[in-house]
C-alpha cells in the first residue's frame, strides 16, 4: 500500500523485516517444541534463540538462485549459526512457516483494527447523544419524507458499527490460525504437538485439519468482513457528502485554516475526506473478490493464492486502518448546522405532515382510500403552487368539516414525529 493511505503502526506490521521476523519466530518455536519432545538438544535451542538472525539483502541474493523465498530465508538464517543450524526448518514444509506466520501477523493487525472500530463506535455514541433531539428532515429517495433527528442518524450508524464489530471479531478469529502439519496435512514428518506448541506460543490457534495450507475460505470471510466494514464507512461518508451540498448544508467537514478547495474556485469547501473514504472502499471490495478467487486451490495446495495475498492482506488491513481513523476524525470534528436543518424542514411547504392529516381523517371515519384521495391532491397543489400545505388544508371543506383548528395545528407539530426518540435510544443502550 502506498504510504499516503497507510498509518505507521499498521505499516510496520507488513514490512519485509517484520515478515521475516515472524517466519523466524515460527522456526524457533518449532525447534523449542522439538526440544520438549527430546528430539533437539535443549542447549541447541538456546543457541538458536540467541544467535539466529537474518539479513534481508542476503535473503534476496540467495533467492535469485533458489527462486524460492522460504529456502532463501532458511539458508540466510543458517549462515548466522554454527552446528545447530541443522535444526532450522526441521520436519517443516514452507507453508508451515508462511501460513502460521501469516496468522500471527494478522493477529497483530487485527488487534489494531479492533481498537480502531471501538474508537469509532465511541465517537458515534458521543455524536448521537449530543444531537439526540436536534430535528432535521428525513429523506427517502432523496425527497423530504418526515422529521427525524440528527442524533438518530448517528445512533443508526453506531448500531451498524456494533454489528460490524461482532462480524470482525468472528472473522478475525477465523484467520488467527496456524498449521504445522507437513506437505499434505498428515503430520508425516512432524509431531502434531509441535503445531499446538507453536500456535500457543504465538497466541494463535492450531487448525483442526489442513492440507499443506490453511483453507482459504477463512481468508475470504475475513476480506468480505473488511469489505463490509469499508462499505459501511462509505455509506456514512456518502451521507456526509449529500448533507454538505450547498443547497442543503446541514453538516460540513472541518475546513482547516489555510486549506484550499479548488485551484480555480477559491470559494470551494469540498467534502474531500468523505470522498476519499468512498474511493478506498472500492479498493477493499476489489480485494474481497480476489480473496474469493483464492478459495479454489488445486488438491492439497498450489501457489496461485500466494501472489494475491502478498497484496490483498497487507493492503486491506492498512486501508481499513486508515479509513477508520480518517473518517472517525471527520465525524468527531464534523460541523453541524441545526439552523440549516430547521430551514430545510420548512422548504417543502409543510407537505411532510401529509401523513398526519391522512391518519387524523381515518380516525374521523374516512376510509383509507377516501382519506388518501383527499390529502394527496392538496399536497400536490402545495408542491406545484409553492404554497403552504397547511393553508390549503385549512381552506378545504372536506377536511375542516371533520378536523378542528386545534387538530390541524397538532398535525403540523414536528414533535409528534420525535416523541419516541428517547425510547429508541434506550433500546440501543445509548443513555
Amino acid at each position: 500500500m502506498i504510504e499516503r493511505y497507510s498509518r505507521p503502526e499498521m505499516r510496520a506490521i507488513w514490512t519485509e523485516e517484520n515478515k521475516f521476523r515472524a517466519w523466524l519466530e515460527v522456526e524457533l518455536c518449532a525447534c523449542e517444541a522439538w526440544a520438549d519432545l527430546g528430539v533437539i538438544p535443549k542447549e541447541d535451542t538456546v543457541k538458536l534463540r540467541q544467535n539466529a538472525t537474518f539479513n534481508i539483502d542476503r535473503i534476496y541474493e540467495i533467492e535469485q538462485e533458489t527462486r524460492h523465498d522460504v529456502i532463501a530465508f532458511t539458508r540466510a538464517v543458517s549462515e548466522s549459526l554454527g552446528e545447530e543450524r541443522k535444526w532450522v526448518h526441521y520436519g517443516l514444509t514452507s507453508t508451515d512457516v508462511v501460513d502460521t506466520a501469516m496468522g500471527y501477523l494478522l493477529k497483530q493487525a487485527n488487534d489494531i483494527l479492533e481498537q480502531d472500530i471501538l474508537r469509532f463506535i465511541g465517537i458515534l455514541k458521543e455524536k448521537a447523544l449530543a444531537y439526540k433531539h436536534t430535528p432535521m428532515m428525513g429523506r427517502t429517495h432523496g425527497v423530504h419524507a418526515e422529521p427525524t433527528t440528527f442524533g438518530l442518524k448517528m445512533a443508526l450508524w453506531h448500531e451498524e458499527m456494533i454489528r460490524n464489530l461482532e462480524r470482525f471479531r468472528h472473522a478475525a478469529d477465523g484467520v488467527q490460525y496456524g498449521k504445522i502439519s507437513g506437505a499434505v496435512g498428515t503430520y508425516a514428518n512432524i509431531d502434531p504437538s509441535v503445531e499446538e506448541f507453536v500456535c500457543r506460543k504465538l497466541g494463535t490457534k492450531a487448525a483442526p485439519i489442513s492440507t499443506q495450507t490453511l483453507q482459504r475460505d477463512r481468508h475470504a470471510e475475513y476480506l468480505a468482513t473488511l469489505a463490509l466494514i469499508a462499505t459501511s464507512l462509505e455509506k456514512f461518508a456518502t451521507e456526509v457528502r449529500a448533507l454538505q451540498k450547498s443547497e442543503v448544508r446541514e453538516v460540513e467537514e472541518a475546513f482547516a485554516k489555510g486549506q484550499k478547495g479548488s485551484s480555480a474556485m477559491p470559494h470551494k469547501r469540498n467534502p474531500i475526506g468523505s470522498e476519499n473514504i468512498s474511493g478506498l472502499a472500492r479498493v477493499i471490495r476489489g480485494h474481497m473478490v480476489s480473496a474469493y478467487e483464492n478459495v479454489s486451490l488445486w488438491h492439497e495446495r498450489d501457489i496461485s493464492h500466494s501472489s494475491v495475498e502478498r497484496i490483498i492482506l497487507p493492503d486491506a488491513t492498512m486501508l481499513l486502518n486508515y479509513m477508520l481513523n480518517r473518517f472517525g476524525n471527520i465525524v468527531k470534528n464534523l460541523t453541524v448546522f441545526p439552523e440549516n436543518m430547521k430551514r430545510n424542514m420548512a422548504r417543502t411547504y409543510g407537505v411532510p405532515f401529509s401523513g398526519r392529516i391522512l391518519t387524523k381523517l381515518i380516525d374521523k371515519g374516512f376510509s383509507r382510500e377516501q382519506a388518501y384521495d383527499t390529502v394527496q391532491p392538496r399536497a400536490m397543489q402545495a408542491w406545484e403552487e409553492q404554497r403552504q400545505f397547511r393553508e390549503i388544508v385549512e381552506s378545504t371543506p372536506e377536511i375542516t368539516e371533520v378536523l378542528s383548528a386545534e387538530e390541524i395545528e397538532d398535525a403540523f407539530n414536528p414533535s409528534w414525529h420525535l416523541k419516541h426518540v428517547d425510547t429508541i435510544f434506550a433500546k440501543l443502550g445509548l443513555e
